[in-house]
């Protein structure tokens, strides 16, 4: 099994997003990229602990890669505003990839390079590409919270105005 782990704005929508994927064996909803050690919900919300709302998945290599995982990734937010998705503003909902091998860090890389040049969006990819840290997996209330109480998510949906060609 592989990990892997991305912020792009709320939390909950990453992870429905990705929760059922082929290949997908765990998803966890957590904070990541911070100062603050064991930090809560309430820590991140002020924006000054420093972590991103962010989805830590497990994956089975053999079953999907890394570089479909980034795509998905790539489709599910606006990766052009900075530390904002939708109505959420705050650091914490800030586009991120945490790499956790070098292999994983050349992939995002390369297909933020790609998708900043394939000129899809009006402006500039601001996503942070940087090394994983230490996870802090999310109060359980947090995990799985569309799926546990039976709604349809409704917090990602990208703003940015992409090019028409």
């Amino acid at each position: 099994m592989a990990k892997a782990t991305f912020g792009a704005g709320c939390f909950w929508g990453v992870e429905e997003n990705f929760r059922n994927i082929d290949g997908v064996t765990d998803t966890a909803v957590g904070y990541l990229g911070g100062d603050l050690d064991d930090p809560t919900y309430e820590d991140v919300c002020t924006g000054r602990s420093g972590h991103a709302e962010v989805l830590q998945m497990e994956f089975d290599p053999g079953a999907t890669d890394y570089i479909a995982l980034l795509d998905v990734f790539w489709q599910i937010h606006d990766p052009t505003t900075l530390n904002r998705q939708g109505p959420d503003v705050g650091s914490q909902y800030r586009s991120a990839i945490f790499f956790h091998d070098e292999a994983q860090r050349l992939a995002a890389v390369a297909s933020k390079e790609k998708l900043d040049q394939a000129g899809l969006w009006d402006r500039p990819v601001v996503t942070d590409i940087s090394p994983a840290t230490t996870f802090f997996r999310a109060e359980e209330y947090h995990q799985q919270y569309f799926a546990k109480r039976g709604i349809a998510p409704s917090c990602h949906v990208p703003t940015a105005r992409r090019n028409a060609r």
